[in-house]
């Protein structure tokens, strides 16, 4: 079933592109005067198009169409090879499975960092891999000065969110975590607490905002931890607020993942990242902890 709704996704996209893509935009406002209708305002001259720039417009169409077909082919072979392969052998013989790790610039690459400066904050934030290649180290320095401009009136964060993996016509590709129940990190921190962001995508386009979040309590020192964090955990929040009506993640259909600083504490910080990654622990059982409310009940 889910094999057969991302075909749907596919078909529904390359559609979508094509309805939007420079060949048609070139043919639809390049000609329209011409080809689709006959009249003219008085006083003004007909819209003349260079053949050489019609020419052009239509080479970029076709690089542009080379290179998508080029990302579909590629695509279609990943999936030929690993049909079901990956997930059957992750069902049953991994229990550990990593999805980002830090050991090059390309990891570091797969990043996106923002803080409060982008609203007119002083918040600083930055990321540099270690000088062995081992891990990541993210740093900077919290300040919760709220900027004077008479609208803004919290400050103080940062963040660092994973970037979204594109295919062909420009699709986003999601992460599937169907069989797995825990997100895994193995990390060293100062003592602050950080806020895991899941962004799940759903067919509904009203809920891009919708998230699912969690804390972890990283302990300072020299040493290392691992850390487990089951799914089940994680509570939704749409637009940063908490919501009455708790819904389960939907692990198959994962967009971003982020990590957030806002403790409203001044003054440096750092944490340390060797990996992120899943990890199937059969002996969590629980499906959803939180509490529902009954909204409209019936007497």
């Amino acid at each position: 079933m889910a094999s057969f709704l991302k075909l749907l996704d596919f078909l529904s996209l390359i559609n979508k592109h094509y309805c939007q893509s420079n060949l048609c935009r070139t043919l639809s406002n390049g000609h329209r005067s011409r080809w689709y209708s006959s009249y003219q305002r008085p006083g003004t001259s007909i819209e003349k198009i260079s053949p050489r720039k019609t020419i052009d417009n239509f080479k970029k169409v076709a690089e542009d169409l080379k290179t998508q077909c080029g990302l579909v082919k590629k695509e279609v072979v990943d999936f030929v090879k690993g049909f079901d392969q990956s997930q059957v052998q992750d069902y049953i013989f991994n229990q550990t499975k990593v999805i980002w790790e830090f050991r090059s610039e390309e990891d570091i690459n797969k990043w996106i960092l923002g803080s409060d400066a982008a609203i007119g904050g002083k918040s600083e934030i930055c990321i540099k891999l270690d000088k062995n290649k081992q891990y990541a180290t993210v740093s900077g320095n919290l300040n919760t000065a709220v900027p004077r401009d008479g609208v803004t009136k919290y400050s103080g964060y940062c963040a660092m969110v994973s970037k979204p993996e594109m295919l062909a016509f420009q699709r986003t590709k999601f992460h599937d975590w169907s069989n797995f129940n825990s997100l895994y990190l193995r990390v060293r921190g100062d003592g602050r607490p950080w806020m895991l962001n899941i962004n799940p995508n759903k067919y509904d386009p009203t809920s891009v905002k919708d998230s699912y979040n969690y804390f972890i309590f990283p302990r300072g020192g020299p040493y290392w931890e691992e850390i487990e964090v089951p799914f089940s955990k994680f509570f939704f929040t749409s637009h940063g607020r908490i919501q009455d009506g708790q819904y389960e993640m939907w692990v198959d259909r994962i967009s971003t993942l982020g990590l957030t600083l806002a403790d409203k504490v001044d003054g440096p910080f750092q944490l340390d990242i060797d990996f992120i990654g899943l990890f199937s622990d059969r002996s969590h059982t629980q499906a959803f902890p939180y509490e529902l409310y009954e909204r409209n009940s019936k007497k």
